[in-house]
């Protein structure tokens, strides 16, 4: 009975160990997949300062980050993960790009991410119009990022 106890016991510490190291992977490869357009967005929003609001209180932080997409983040992830103060947070405001990016732009097309970003609109590929300033200074900053490293 011990024995078999212990057995559960360690096989559940292998479990645990491999589901952290599995996670910090897909969190790494994500970071890889989002960071450069992330750093650009966050970049034209707020120049990377996490205590920013905007004029009228909305959007707050580095990313800029209204109340509905807290909201839908949450509800993407079928559990209330986020709160509207963890948009002062630059990790927990990326995690939230990163959600929603996935949920809505899974195949990662940057243009997509940009546009989809600045209006939340679905359909902002075929409405590219209302986006074409924000996407210009998006691209300018994200091509100066790139040449600085």
């Amino acid at each position: 009975m011990m024995k078999r106890r212990i057995k559960l016991i360690l096989a559940a510490i292998v479990i645990t160990t491999l589901t952290a190291a599995a996670q910090s992977t897909v969190t790494i490869d994500l970071q890889k997949k989002w960071g450069p357009v992330m750093n650009a967005i966050e970049q034209v929003e707020s120049e990377g300062r996490a205590n920013i609001v905007s004029r009228d209180g909305r959007y707050v932080g580095c990313l800029q980050i209204a109340p509905i997409l807290v909201r839908q983040c949450n509800i993407i992830l079928g559990y209330n993960k986020f709160t509207l103060k963890d948009r002062y947070s630059k990790e927990k405001s990326h995690e939230m790009f990163i959600v929603f990016q996935e949920h809505f732009n899974p195949e990662g097309d940057m243009e997509r991410a940009i546009r989809l970003w600045n209006s939340g609109d679905l359909k902002c590929m075929q409405r590219k119009a209302r986006t074409e300033g924000y996407y210009q200074r998006v691209m300018r900053k994200y091509n100066q990022m790139a040449l600085e490293h």
